[in-house]
């Protein structure tokens, strides 16, 4: 008997729309890496692209526990002496609202051009319109134990 293996052109993927408002931003991190690896499937494939993309609405109202929103900081490097530059997670919410939750769902894929490509069907937007209205996007949100509940089925 023979392990079945989907390929690649047989993979099809759908879209789905996540509300951020209130949900915690650790585990919604989690869950959306979940979709985007697509491990919700059956077919999941850990070398092939089998995963979902997903429209993230209102980040910036994500909620973070504890004294994060003062203490956590972001760091990126110029390559130059001196040119560490940080900001803590506050600020970088008031500047870029979308780019703290790419940021915790991109730590959480694969670190290759597999990873690359899975953070490519990500689309995060501060506020609560997106773009994506053509692709009919399922409204879904996650229960405790981090299952999909698609709303309006």
């Amino acid at each position: 008997m023979r392990t079945y293996t989907p390929r690649a052109a047989e993979v099809k993927a759908s879209w789905y729309v996540v509300d951020a408002d209130g949900q915690t931003l650790g585990r919604l991190a989690s869950n959306i890496a979940k979709i985007l690896k697509g491990k919700h499937k059956p077919s999941y494939t850990p070398h092939l692209l089998t995963g979902d993309f997903v429209v993230v609405v209102n980040a910036e109202r994500v909620h973070v526990t504890g004294n994060k929103r003062s203490q956590k900081t972001y760091e990126r490097y110029s390559g130059y002496p001196g040119g560490l530059h940080s900001r803590t997670l506050a600020e970088q919410i008031s500047r870029r609202p979308e780019e703290p939750l790419r940021e915790a769902v991109r730590g959480m894929l694969q670190h290759n051009t597999l990873g690359g490509e899975m953070l490519k069907r990500l689309k995060v937007y501060a506020g609560a319109d997106h773009r994506h209205q053509a692709q009919q996007p399922q409204p879904i949100k996650f229960n405790d134990k981090g299952e999909i509940e698609v709303i309006g089925i």
